[in-house]
């Protein structure tokens, strides 16, 4: 059985602290405990505490299985909410199998319903696709070459990203998948040359398309071929480099420069609690705040920590966090989606999706 011994209502936020997506963590781990303290604010989590075990979600996904695993035998923990690849989210979640609740907060490939698993990131339907649309009415750009990642997020997400594009009058003509931490983009920059293409659609992760930006820019590639992609946010922007990231395009749910009031409040509330040395403000690490908020809110409508009464309330709730007023149908966030485009290394947001 699962659930913590503790007075406490312990957390494992699983977050990346190290490789290619390691960028994100300082800023999943900060909004985290900023969204534990607002939590604990109210009262906590069924008037317990709320306590963060961070866990590194960077590593191969069977050794952080097995920590999950362990922290759950020994009643260390009551539910894992986090941001970690795809790859992760896949060895955790029959572990996990419904003992505690389990919010993944990453954009994603979409998933089939597992009891106890929540959902709050952006899915292909909901982002790729309409991104697609926008490029081609906007920008005209219609044939796509794809250079992602090779695990399930990438390929499943150009799979699904295909078939929606024919919808839209686009098309994905040619891919390219390499494993996390290439280092030599070579050989599918000279891919994107050879195709009959006028885009190129990425699925790569922090350190990756930050390696692969730069290179593609070195090679003069910016001049003819538009970038569109799911994931490249502020720390990513800037690791790349001003001169790396013109014409690149991206679709999300949240950004750092959103002009909506609850953004404010949470952008402020970000720099009151950490300071100007703060790491950056991004998406990865606001989803780890709308992950434990998620889970306050489906907890609290529940009024009770079993799982069936948890899985039954986060059929249909709603919540307001730093990307607005939020529905939650079935366990899977419905959210407004933005396109923007870098000025410099800040975002400016074009269009709502």
């Amino acid at each position: 059985m699962g659930g913590a011994r503790h007075q406490e209502y312990r957390i494992a936020l699983v977050v990346p602290l190290q490789g290619s997506e390691g960028m994100f963590g300082p800023s999943c781990e900060l909004c985290g405990r900023l969204a534990a303290r607002r939590v604990n604010d109210r009262g906590g989590v069924l008037a317990r505490e709320v306590v963060l075990v961070v866990v590194d979600g960077a590593r191969p996904p069977s050794a952080v299985a097995d920590e999950i695993d362990l922290l759950l035998r020994a009643g260390e923990i009551d539910a894992v909410v986090g941001w970690h690849i795809s790859a992760v989210r896949e060895a955790l979640a029959p572990r996990i199998a419904g003992r505690v609740p389990y919010v993944y907060t990453a954009l994603y490939e979409g998933a089939a319903p597992r009891p106890g698993v929540f959902y709050t990131g952006e899915t292909p339907g909901a982002q790729v696709v309409p991104a697609l649309s926008w490029m081609a009415s906007e920008m005209g750009v219609r044939r796509w070459t794809v250079v992602g990642n090779d695990y399930i997020w990438p390929r499943r997400s150009a799979a699904a990203g295909g078939r929606g594009a024919r919808a839209v009058g686009a098309e994905l003509v040619d891919s390219v998948f390499l494993p996390l931490g290439t280092t030599d983009f070579g050989p599918a920059l000279r891919r994107i040359e050879a195709a009959n293409t006028d885009g190129v659609l990425m699925f790569l992760v922090g350190a990756d398309a930050v390696r692969f930006n730069r290179q593609f820019a070195e090679a003069g590639l910016d001049a003819r071929w538009r970038r569109l992609t799911p994931l490249m946010d502020e720390n990513m922007l800037m690791a790349s480099g001003p001169d790396a990231v013109r014409g690149i395009f991206t679709a999300a749910g949240y950004f750092e420069a959103l002009p909506t009031p609850e953004n404010l409040q949470f952008s402020g509330e970000f720099a009151r609690a950490y300071g100007i040395e703060a790491p950056v403000l991004n998406s990865a690490g606001e989803s780890c705040f709308e992950g434990i908020e998620m889970l306050a809110t489906i907890l609290t409508a529940a009024g009770t920590t079993d799982m069936a009464a948890v899985c039954a309330a986060a059929e249909s709730l709603r919540y307001d966090g730093p990307r607005g007023s939020v529905e939650v149908r079935g366990g899977h966030v419905r959210q407004r989606i933005y396109m923007a485009t870098p000025t410099d290394l800040e975002y400016d947001i074009l269009a709502s999706l």
